[in-house]
């Protein structure tokens, strides 16, 4: 049974949280070279951090936001947004993009930044339909990057 509601992930959610990063991202590695950074990440360690928020039981969709910035309000980063194959086309990434919105106004916060790899094409037609302006293009070690911002005033 799928809900709709969006909650902090728990320690019992990690390996949903990996299984559906992996089934999300897997299909780029051929495509850029590498293996996609949120492959990569300590899942554990950001729900631990409250950091991971998801969607669906079983879980089919997930956010990692981070608060960030020098100096106050900052911004919240969108380190990573992943739906299951099987859940494509149903709405759930466009609620969890509306959840990183509401989720940064509840912190007071008046911006989201995000990149993307500059060959996830799909993505980069999809934050500007959602607001997001592109900041810069740059390479980051092996990555070639796409950042983005959303201003929510």
């Amino acid at each position: 049974m799928t809900s709709d509601r969006i909650r902090p992930a728990t320690r019992a959610d990690v390996p949903a949280v990996e299984a559906v990063t992996d089934a999300a991202y897997r299909h780029y590695i051929e495509r850029i070279g590498l293996v996609p950074m949120p492959m990569e990440a300590d899942h554990a360690a950001d729900v631990a951090a409250g950091k991971v928020f998801v969607t669906g039981d079983p879980v089919i969709g997930l956010v990692v936001v981070e608060e960030r910035g020098d100096e106050p309000p900052g911004h919240l980063f969108l380190e990573s947004i992943a739906v299951h194959p099987d859940a494509r086309g149903t709405g759930v990434g466009r609620r969890l993009l509306h959840f990183v919105d509401a989720h940064a106004r509840a912190r007071g916060l008046h911006e989201v930044r995000l990149f993307t790899n500059v060959l996830m094409w799909e993505n980069r037609r999809l934050y500007p339909r959602y607001g997001y302006e592109v900041v810069e293009r740059r390479a980051d070690g092996p990555y070639d990057r796409v950042h983005y911002r959303k201003r929510l005033d």
